[in-house]
């Protein structure tokens, strides 16, 4: 009956017409219509961020820290935004229709950015030389400000609902269906990749030799056909009906665990209460069961005389809970000292936009005489990494690992962000070196004091710290992920992965604040500064490198104590008469007990 019920909730479920069943919605068939979306908004975003900070300095003349700030303000922003549309989503429009109006309005939002990119008086007059520079004024970057904030909105219903809806069309309780969702992550991640490469080099060439409204419009059209490809697939589609406000459960659980807080709690979990039928829309993948940590939250499943509990009633829920909701917050909780460890990793990544990329404009990029790589392109390199190392985890590692550790996808994404991390160290380490080497050239050629002079310095020297951090992205932030998706409430999953783009968003407001701060305080009476605004070749950047690199070491620490006390959520599935993990869960016990054991 659960079974049926569940089916039932999907509305492109199988249906007979004629006594002849239709094709099942979702699976394979679907994928060129979401990535198409994801691929266009990760165009318009990347072709926008990468070389940005060239358009912030030299159109719109903006100090180099104060640029800084913007971008990852703005990167922070449309990573922040995702919980808002993750909350529409799953609490009344869905994840297709999300999708679609977030689009419009991201659509807006570039159409604006492109139009301020072509109109003269949208920005200041240029300057030549060493002449000072007027900076944009107030309505010029107000127009700047309501595109970025049009960007970001859309970016909030797009980013948490692309993943999710895409993972939606996969039912791994069919043991028909091959494809995995560890198998249409890392798919995800090489589509996103293939369309930062293409960003980072068609658009950001276009950008600094045809100008910045043809390499804004190219995208800005992009996104517009994508809406269209998006939309013609609805027939196509496995469309899951949103199952209320998962935040208004959450805090449910939390008000009637508080009202009952001076009960004693009973000795017997079986006695929880629990309703299969209440609980039926939010679980059609599998129930909840209950756990012994943060006993706390249980009284709110104690049913008292106060409840007035009849046969067949809808209980309050904001006095009594089932155990399913109960453990949908505990898994919550559960989740959050794991993602929060993904933050500095982002703060670290975020510097390649910025500083790495200010480092890259000083070096000789020349291939050869007549062509030189724009400084916007070199993260070109750590998409490059990222989308080599994805193919040789799916292809090679997974193979490889899976002979050692038994489990289907070769290695528990906690083991996946653990290799992330550790790279990710290695690449602040080693971006802190290079800066060295950058400014001892310099100053063999008494370059110190011309910020403006190529110092004849191959970029080819910036390549290991692009890559590397290409490298690390490919293991932690699709571990990352996977991560969010699977361990969080199934009613949750948009809302879960608008959990993975904050965590982004926090790492960007990170990086603004560590930047501000270390700015601020090692500002010296001679004008001396770790992060000048006008000449890197007198700053202490390696230093700021290295602090960066000190905070993920102990960071590294904090998540090897999480990941060895991290208990994974339990699932009864409701094809099994007896309680029994899922397949993914009993790789995880495994996974979990090797990770503690080792």
């Amino acid at each position: 009956m659960e079974e049926e019920q569940s089916k039932n909730k999907i509305s492109g479920e199988e249906k007979q017409l004629h006594g002849t069943p239709t094709r099942p919605k979702g699976g394979l068939i679907t994928m060129p219509f979401i990535f198409a979306n994801e691929i266009c908004e990760k165009l318009a975003v990347v072709g926008f961020h990468a070389n940005m900070i060239s358009y912030l300095t030299t159109q719109l003349h903006l100090p180099l820290t104060k640029a800084a700030n913007t971008l990852t303000n703005f990167a922070g922003t449309s990573s922040l935004t995702p919980l808002i549309g993750a909350f529409v989503a799953d609490s009344f429009a869905g994840r297709f229709w999300t999708i679609t109006f977030a689009s419009i309005i991201y659509q807006l939002g570039m159409t604006l950015l492109t139009v301020s990119a072509i109109v003269p008086t949208l920005r200041p007059p240029p300057c030549h030389g060493e002449e000072v520079c007027v900076v944009a004024d107030t309505a010029q970057l107000s127009i700047l400000y309501i595109a970025l904030l049009l960007g970001a909105l859309g970016s909030g219903g797009i980013r948490p609902c692309v993943v999710a809806f895409g993972a939606d069309q996969f039912d791994e309780s069919d043991p028909n269906q091959t494809t995995k969702t560890w198998n249409y992550f890392n798919w995800y991640y090489f589509c996103m990749g293939a369309a930062v490469l293409l960003a980072v080099t068609v658009l950001v060439w276009i950008q600094d030799n045809v100008g910045w409204g043809l390499g804004l419009g190219i995208p800005t059209v992009a996104m517009f056909l994508s809406v269209i490809a998006f939309v013609c697939g609805f027939q196509l589609y496995r469309h899951l009906d949103p199952a209320g406000s998962p935040f208004t459960r959450l805090i449910q659980v939390g008000v009637a665990a508080f009202r009952k807080r001076k009960l004693k709690m009973i000795s017997d979990p079986s006695l929880l209460y629990s309703n299969d039928e209440i609980d039926g829309p939010i679980s059609l993948g599998g129930k909840l069961t209950h756990t012994k940590h943060m006993s706390f939250l249980d009284k709110a499943a104690i049913v008292t005389d106060q409840d007035n509990m009849k046969p067949g009633q809808v209980p309050n829920h904001w006095r009594l809970s089932t155990v399913h909701r109960i453990e949908e917050l505990k898994s919550v909780i559960r989740m959050g000292p794991i993602g929060a460890s993904g933050i500095l990793l982002i703060t670290a990544y975020a510097q390649q936009g910025t500083f790495s990329l200010q480092q890259a404009k000083t070096m000789n990029r020349h291939l050869s005489k007549s062509f030189q790589i724009p400084a916007g392109s070199m993260s070109v390199f750590t998409t490059v990494a990222m989308l080599s190392t994805i193919v040789f985890y799916d292809r090679v590692f997974v193979k490889v690992a899976r002979k050692f550790t038994g489990l289907e996808r070769g290695i528990t994404y906690l083991h996946r962000m653990g290799i992330g991390f550790i790279i990710s160290i290695i690449a602040t380490l080693v971006a802190g070196f290079i800066e060295i080497k950058r400014k001892q050239v310099a100053v063999e050629h008494g370059l110190l004091d011309k910020p403006h002079t190529i110092v004849p310095i191959s970029f080819l020297w910036l390549v290991p710290q692009y890559g590397l951090h290409g490298v690390a992205e490919a293991f932690m932030s699709i571990g990352h992920l996977e991560f969010f998706y699977d361990q969080a409430p199934e009613s949750m999953r948009s809302t879960a992965t608008a959990l993975f783009w904050m965590a982004i968003s926090i790492g960007n407001y990170t990086s603004t604040l560590l930047v501000t701060l270390v700015h601020k305080y090692s500002a010296k009476p001679d004008g001396s500064n770790w992060l000048p605004d006008n000449n890197l070749n007198r700053g202490r950047l390696e230093y700021f490198y290295w602090l960066i690199t000190l905070l993920q070491a102990v960071n590294f620490v904090y998540y090897l104590w999480c990941a060895k006390i991290y208990t994974y959520k339990p699932v009864q599935v409701h094809h099994s008469k007896e309680e029994s993990s899922s397949p993914v869960k009993e790789e995880l016990q495994l996974s979990n007990k090797s990770l503690v054991d080792g």
